[in-house]
C-alpha cells in the first residue's frame, strides 16, 4: 500500500491519500494492458512485429546508421586483423608452437576488444566535433518546451541510507519546481528495505520530505514485504499497480540526482516522439571525496562523453538502458519489457540481476526506439568510494551479465541487442584471459630462458629448430597497443581544450593534463588489481556461488588497514612471483611486466590510499581531478549536498523506540502495514516468534533484545505485533 501525506507528522482527519490505482487513473484514459507474467520462460518469448511501423526511421537515416556501424565494426575488425598478424610474426615467425598460438588467439580477442573501444572514441571524437548527441528534436538550451501528459518519478530504495536518498530526491523535486510544470510529476518512493530499523527510518524522512517540499499530495511511499524479484519486480509492480495513469516513468537510483530542466526536456521528447519507448540520459558522476570516487568522476566527466557519443553515434535507435537516469514509456515497458526467471539453479539461473540490458533489447524488440542523448547536462549520479566497495558492486553486476548469455539466443532480439550482452559478458571475461595472456607470456620467456633447445630434430633439415621471440616486433606491438589503449584519452583533452566550460572546470589546459596523467599513472596501477578481482569474481560464478543482493554502501571512509591486508594480500603474493619470474629471465621482460606487477605488490598501500578521503581532499587542493560540477556546481547538486549536510549526524534510529517516541510517526506507519494475512496465505514462522517473544518480555529493552532481525521486521508489519509493542511498559 502507498500512502501520500496532505500533512505531515499527523495524518489529516479525513485520512491518508491512499495510492491506489482507481485514484491515480484520470477520467477518459484507459488502463493498458497488463504486464505479461514475470516467471515467462525465454524460450517462450516470441518474436513481436514492428507494429504501425513504430520505432523505424526514414531509409536515408537507416543507410546511415548502417553505414555508421560498417565504419566503427568493420574498422575494429580490420585493425585487429593487421595487429594480428603483426603479433603471428613476433611468436611464429620461424615455427609455429602451441603456446604461440595461444598467445595469438588470446591477442587477437583482446585486441578485438579494444579495437571496439577505439573506434567508438574516433566516432564519438567527430559527433562532438559536429556538436551531436542529442536528436529527437531536444534542444540543449532555450524556453522549456511544455508538457501535456502525466509522468511518474520512481525511487526504488533497499536499505539505503534514508537522509541521503530524500536529500538528492528533494533536491530533484525542488529543481522539478522550479520550472513551473511540477504538475505534471508524481514521485514514488519504492522500498524493498529488509531492516527494519531503516524502514521505519524511511517513513519518518518521507515525512519531512513531504512537509519541506509540500508535495504531499503528489509524492507517495510504498514499502514491499516480500523482495519478489529485488529491484526489477519492485517496477513491474508498480508498473502492474500504478503504470496506467503515467504515459511515461523516469527511474532513478538511490543516487540519483537529475535537474528539472533535463526531466522536462526528456519528457517533452517522448511526448513528441511516439515510437520512441527509451530515452538514456547519461548521468555524471559527482561529490566523490576520496581519491577513487575523484578519479572514478574525473574518467567519467572528461572521458566518458566521448564514449558515450560515439556509441549513441552508431547505435542510433538500438540503443541501450543502464537502469536508471531514463526516460521511459510506460506502454513499451508494461508490452514487452516483462523478465524471465531463467532456467537451472543460481548464479545462473534464476531473477536476471541485471535487468536493464534485457529490458531495452525486449522493447527494441517489439518495434519500440532506444535512444541515448549524451550531449543533454543535468543527469547524475555517485560512485563507490573505494575500490572494496566497487568490487562488491562489480561482483554482482558480473553474476548479472554472465546470466545473459542465457538470454542472447533468445528468438527476434535485435543483433545490436545481441551485441549489447555480448560486450556486457566480454567487459568481465577479458581479465581473466588478459590473466592467462600474462601468465602464457612468462611461460614463453621462461621456456626461451631455461629451455635448451634442440638444433636438429630427427627430420633433417637445412636449419635448425630455433625457438624464437622477436624482441624489436614485440617492442612495436606493445607500443601501438598501448597508443590503441590510450587514444581515446588524448582526443577527450582535445576536446577539452575546445570545450572553455569544460577546460576552466577542470581547472585550465595544464591542470587537467596534470590530472589527466595522475588519473592514467594511479588507474594504471589499480587495472592489474581490479583485473584479479574480476577474474575471481568470474571464476566464483562458474564455480556456482551466488553474489546476493547488499545495500551499495556509499559514504567516504576507506576500510580498515588490517581488513584491506586480509583482502588484498593474495594479489601482493601474486604480483611477487610474477615479478620473481620476470626478473629470472631479463631485465627487459622485468620492465616490460612493472606496470602490473607493481599495482599488485602494491595493492594493500593503494587500496588504503585511494579510498582516503584526506588524500582525495590534498588532490583537489592543489586543484587535480577537477571536474565543472564541482568548481561551479548547478544549483540542484548545491541544494543536494546542502540537504545531506543537514542530514549528518543524524543515524538511524532503533525502530521500536522512534515508533513509541513520535505518535505522528506511528498512525503513518500504522496507515501504511501491508493487508492482514487471509486464509490460505502462508504463515510466517518469524512473525509467531517474534509475537511470542514480545508477549513473553517484561519491557521494551529486553524485547529489543530478543528479537531477531526477521522477527522484529515481521512484528513491526503486523497489527498485533505494533499493539503489543505499545503495551510493554
Amino acid at each position: 500500500m502507498g500512502v501520500s501525506m496532505d500533512a505531515v507528522g499527523e495524518v489529516p482527519p479525513s485520512g491518508p491519500q491512499v495510492a491506489a490505482p482507481s485514484t491515480l487513473l484520470p477520467q477518459g484514459w484507459a488502463a493498458l494492458p497488463p504486464a505479461a507474467p514475470l516467471d515467462m520462460p525465454v524460450h517462450a518469448l516470441a518474436d513481436e512485429p514492428d507494429l504501425h511501423g513504430r520505432g523505424r526511421v526514414p531509409v536515408s537515416q537507416w543507410k546511415l546508421i548502417h553505414l555508421r556501424r560498417l565504419l566503427v565494426i568493420g574498422g575494429a575488425v580490420v585493425m585487429t586483423g593487421l595487429a594480428g598478424y603483426e603479433m603471428d610474426l613476433v611468436f611464429n615467425a620461424v615455427q609455429r608452437s602451441v603456446a604461440g598460438m595461444v598467445m595469438l588467439v588470446l591477442f587477437v580477442v583482446l585486441f578485438l576488444w579494444i579495437g571496439l573501444a577505439f573506434t567508438s572514441a574516433i566516432a564519438g571524437f567527430w559527433s562532438m566535433l559536429n556538436h551531436g548527441g542529442l536528436g529527437l528534436g531536444i534542444e540543449r538550451t532555450g524556453p522549456l518546451p511544455r508538457l501535456s501528459s502525466r509522468t511518474a518519478l520512481l525511487m526504488p530504495t533497499y536499505n539505503e541510507d534514508p537522509g541521503r536518498v530524500m536529500a538528492g530526491l528533494r533536491a530533484t523535486i525542488d529543481s522539478l519546481s522550479a520550472t513551473l510544470q511540477e504538475r505534471a510529476f508524481d514521485v514514488f518512493i519504492l522500498s524493498d528495505t529488509t531492516d527494519p530499523d531503516v524502514w521505519v527510518a524511511e517513513e519518518a524522512a518521507y515525512m519531512a520530505l513531504c512537509r519541506a517540499t509540500g508535495w504531499g499530495g503528489r509524492l507517495f511511499y510504498r514499502r514491499r514485504a516480500v523482495n519478489t524479484d529485488r529491484k526489477a519486480g519492485n517496477i513491474a509492480q508498480w508498473v502492474r499497480s500504478y503504470g496506467a495513469a503515467y504515459q511515461q516513468m523516469i527511474t532513478l537510483d538511490a543516487d540519483s540526482i537529475m535537474s528539472g530542466d533535463v526531466i522536462v526536456r526528456l519528457t517533452a521528447a517522448m511526448e513528441r516522439n511516439p515510437g520512441v519507448g527509451l530515452i538514456q540520459s547519461l548521468p555524471v558522476i559527482v561529490n566523490g571525496r576520496t581519491l577513487f570516487a575523484r578519479m572514478q568522476q574525473f574518467a567519467g566527466r572528461v572521458y566518458g562523453p566521448l564514449i558515450a557519443h560515439g556509441i549513441a553515434w552508431w547505435h542510433g535507435s538500438e540503443g541501450n538502458y543502464w537502469g536508471h537516469n531514463a526516460v521511459i514509456r510506460t506502454r513499451a515497458f508494461a508490452e514487452q519489457a516483462a523478465l524471465p526467471h531463467l532456467p537451472g539453479r543460481k548464479p545462473f539461473g534464476g531473477a536476471i540481476m541485471s535487468h536493464d540490458f534485457v529490458e531495452a533489447a525486449l522493447m527494441r524488440r517489439g518495434g519500440w526506439a532506444i535512444h541515448m542523448v549524451p550531449a543533454l547536462h543535468g543527469s547524475y549520479e555517485e560512485s563507490p568510494p573505494s575500490l572494496t566497495d566497487i568490487a562488491i558492486r562489480d561482483r554482482r553486476w558480473c553474476q548479472g551479465n554472465l546470466q545473459h548469455a542465457k538470454v542472447i539466443s533468445a528468438r527476434g532480439l535485435h543483433w545490436i541487442s545481441r551485441m549489447h550482452m555480448l560486450m556486457g559478458i566480454g567487459s568481465y571475461v577479458t581479465s581473466p584471459l588478459w590473466l592467462v595472456f600474462l601468465l602464457v607470456g612468462i611461460v614463453v620467456s621462461l621456456q626461451n630462458r631455461f629451455y635448451k633447445p634442440e638444433y636438429f630434430g630427427d627430420t633433417k633439415l637445412l636449419y635448425p629448430h630455433w625457438p624464437h621471440v622477436d624482441p624489436v616486433q614485440a617492442e612495436y606491438m606493445f607500443l601501438g597497443t598501448m597508443f590503441v589503449l590510450l587514444a581515446p584519452k588524448l582526443l577527450a583533452y582535445v576536446l577539452l581544450l575546445l570545450d572553455g566550460p569544460l577546460r576552466r572546470g577542470c581547472g585550465g589546459a595544464i591542470a587537467a593534463a596534470a590530472s589527466i596523467v595522475a588519473e592514467t599513472l594511479v588507474g594504471g596501477l589499480l587495472a592489474p588489481i581490479a583485473m584479479m578481482i574480476q577474474t575471481g569474481g568470474v571464476l566464483s560464478i562458474l564455480m556456482g556461488r551466488d553474489s546476493g543482493w547488499n545495500a551499495q554502501r556509499r559514504d567516504a571512509g576507506g576500510l580498515q588497514i588490517m581488513a584491506n591486508v586480509r583482502l588484498y594480500m593474495l594479489h601482493t603474493i601474486l604480483g611477487l612471483a610474477l615479478a620473481a619470474a620476470a626478473w629470472s629471465v631479463s631485465l627487459p621482460l622485468f620492465l616490460w611486466m612493472l606496470p602490473v606487477t607493481l599495482g599488485l605488490v602494491c595493492a594493500i598501500p593503494l587500496a588504503v590510499l585511494t579510498g582516503s578521503v584526506a588524500v582525495g581532499q590534498a588532490f583537489r587542493r592543489v586543484r587535480l581531478l577537477l571536474i565543472p560540477e564541482e568548481t561551479a556546481p548547478p544549483s540542484v547538486l548545491n541544494e543536494a549536498v546542502t540537504y545531506m549536510d543537514q542530514m549528518a549526524g543524524h543515524p538511524v534510529q532503533e525502530a521500536i523506540a522512534a515508533l513509541r517516541a513520535r505518535a505522528g510517526l506511528l498512525r503513518v506507519h500504522e496507515i501504511m502495514l501491508p493487508p492482514p494475512r487471509r486464509k490460505g496465505d502462508p504463515i510466517n514462522p518469524a512473525l509467531l516468534v517474534g509475537l511470542l517473544k514480545l508477549r513473553e518480555a517484561p519491557d521494551v529493552e529486553t524485547a529489543v533484545r530478543e528479537l531477531n532481525r526477521a522477527e522484529k521486521s515481521a512484528v513491526l508489519g503486523n497489527a498485533e505485533g505494533l499493539r503489543l509493542i505499545a503495551q510493554l511498559p
